[in-house]
């Protein structure tokens, strides 16, 4: 198999790695600015950036790289990590009881042929109060995640229902990526 390359600090996107089978990799995160065009739709704008982060990294030209993008999307307003605690309880207060749609590109790289695609999956929280809600917050765990919550961790507590890919809501649509890998010749199942 070809060498491997994580182009993330992600340790959820290193975890599902090693979940799938994928033990064996390097890692190299990226310093990319996210900006993308302004016409763009939620699928491209991850896509946009996930292929941006892939460029961003140097490799052999023998290596694949992996690069990926998560982002939560309210009514098409993106939703990033939170600033602070009220921003936080801004955000989680917006999504409760409602859904919302977490969008994640991803590029596989191996020299200079390049794969992009994209998965969104729809996320329904629950109705919360916001004592719920700051209990939550008071934990830490949604300060570094969009959507100021993990579906990983108590987040899953806030989410009363997924339609599509789990995986893709901790940031790494593995049965998509399964598939790109296939691609270049990396078969997970065989």
């Amino acid at each position: 198999m070809a060498k491997i390359v994580l182009a993330s600090g992600s340790p959820r996107r290193q975890e599902l790695l090693r979940r799938i089978g994928i033990t064996d990799f390097a890692l190299r995160v990226p310093q990319v600015e996210e900006y993308y065009p302004d016409d763009l739709s939620p699928e491209e704008i991850v896509t946009y950036i996930s292929r941006e982060k892939s460029l961003a990294v140097d490799s052999e030209s023998d290596e694949i790289v992996i690069t990926a993008d998560t982002m939560v999307f309210l009514d098409d307003a993106r939703l990033g990590k939170p600033r602070d605690e009220d921003h936080a309880l801004e955000m989680l207060t917006a999504l409760q009881g409602r859904h919302h749609t977490v969008c994640t590109g991803v590029t596989v790289r191996q020299g200079g042929r390049i794969l992009s695609r994209a998965q969104s999956t729809h996320v329904y929280f629950r109705p919360a109060t916001e004592a719920e809600l700051r209990a939550y917050i008071a934990g830490g765990e949604p300060m570094d995640k969009a959507g100021a919550y993990g579906v990983q961790g108590q987040g899953a507590l806030l989410v009363e229902r997924i339609d599509g890919d789990f995986f893709n809501v901790m940031g790494l649509p593995v049965v998509l990526l399964e598939r790109m890998l296939a691609e270049f010749g990396v078969y997970l199942l065989k």
